[in-house]
């Protein structure tokens, strides 16, 4: 009798009229099928976009900066002892401060970074996004590398000099005055991101000048640990560790972290709303059962009479559902990955329809994606469990029918 049910069940999901589904399976197919392949396309965007902004940006900022209130000496013993640590991937000297930049038709409130050049290629992402230029330029004496949104916003190009003015305060016998050095453009990067508007790059000599220390001291030392989200434990056992008189420390999660858990939460929000629609495709599901079960009251009438079990009888109608939640997930997934995989250029051709560039206006000038199976699979597992349950409520309510009642009137 359970292979009779297996076949009832999908004899049901055919058309009167002989074709291979009815419209009303065929709907419940198309909006799983929606449902499923929006939520695939959307979650991996987001999850591109996410990556994205994570290897733009915290591939820049420092993953922990350790600091004193005063200059830290022999640095390069410090730094050599930080490296010595497993969960460290590399550390180098840093110095960051404030400053006004000028150029002959504009200026700007920038953040000044004296960095390693040489070791910079291990600290950040910036020496694999020169668009003119090479990081090891800031080798030479006096010179800064700056974004191209700054270029552009002062107007200059590599050679150019450029004006940098501190808060720093020197005091000599004809008074007071800020610190102030001319400094020549040697690169200009481009991230795409609001850093190419405010992070400017000069060697570490450079910048133990514009803070008046010696070579043998620099402000702060900046970490690369091999996991991200846990710099600030990290960071804090190597505080206790070394010995750094008044030694603190700041993460990327004190300027940036804000920014990622947004991300995430609006991830989570435009997922839940998303999944709405394969609930609606439940419903669908759930319409069709019921829709079967109330145009087939006189064949359950006539199964129970022959003996049928309840049992029986719910497989039938749960058969029907669980081929319509199957053959709908599967094609969901099967579209969500064409259309993934090929969102590029599907924009591509909208922006030739539409004669604009869509994404002028972003970071990037693509979709980025990431596609993450555990996550699709979850998706799935959790889209078939909603439609199963939705085919049991009509299933159970066949069971309920009254075989006397519903033969009495034939």
């Amino acid at each position: 009798m359970s292979s009779i049910s297996l076949k009832l069940g999908y004899k049901y999901l055919r058309s009167n009229k002989g074709g291979m589904f009815s419209f009303t399976t065929i709907l419940a197919v198309i909006g799983l099928m929606i449902g499923i392949s929006s939520l695939i396309v959307v979650t991996s965007v987001m999850n591109g976009f996410e990556k994205e902004l994570e290897d733009r940006i915290l591939g820049v900022i420092p993953h922990s900066v350790i600091q004193s209130e005063y200059p830290i000496k022999n640095y390069e013993d410090l730094i050599q002892t930080i490296k010595n640590d497993p969960d460290v991937i590399d550390a180098s000297p840093y110095i960051s401060l404030q400053g006004l930049m000028s150029s002959e038709s504009d200026s700007k409130g920038v953040n000044i970074v004296g960095i390693d050049a040489v070791n910079e290629k291990n600290m950040s992402i910036i020496p694999s996004y020169m668009l003119i230029g090479d990081i090891n330029n800031l080798n030479s004496n006096n010179s800064i590398i700056i974004g191209s949104l700054l270029a552009a916003k002062l107007g200059v190009y590599i050679g150019d000099d450029i004006n940098i003015t501190t808060s720093d305060i020197k005091t000599s016998i004809i008074g007071s005055y800020p610190t102030s050095v001319n400094l020549k453009l040697v690169g200009i990067y481009e991230l795409k991101t609001e850093i190419d508007e405010i992070l400017t790059l000069v060697s570490h000599q450079t910048a133990q000048k514009l803070k008046s220390i010696s070579n043998t001291e620099t402000l702060s030392i900046r970490l690369k640990t091999n996991n991200l989200f846990k710099a600030d434990q990290i960071t804090q056992k190597i505080v206790n560790d070394i010995n750094i008189e008044n030694a603190s420390y700041t993460s990327w999660k004190a300027t940036h972290g804000t920014l990622f858990e947004a991300i995430k939460f609006e991830k989570l929000l435009i997922s839940l709303m998303l999944f709405l629609i394969v609930c609606v495709a439940s419903i669908l599901v759930l319409s069709t059962v019921i829709m079967t079960v109330k145009s087939k009251e006189r064949e359950i009438g006539i199964l129970l009479t022959l003996g049928a079990s309840s049992k029986q009888i719910i497989l039938i109608f749960f058969t029907q559902g669980l081929v319509v939640s199957f053959i709908g997930i599967v094609c969901g997934i099967i579209l969500g990955f064409l259309l993934i995989l090929n969102l590029n250029n599907i924009i591509n051709i909208l922006e030739v329809f539409l004669e604009r560039n869509l994404l002028d206006a972003y970071f990037i000038n693509y979709f980025p994606y990431y596609i993450n199976y555990f996550q699709i699979f979850i998706i799935c597992t959790v889209s078939f469990a909603i439609s199963l349950i939705s085919t049991l409520i009509p299933s159970l309510r066949a069971i309920k029918l009254n075989p006397i009642e519903i033969l009495r009137h034939e």
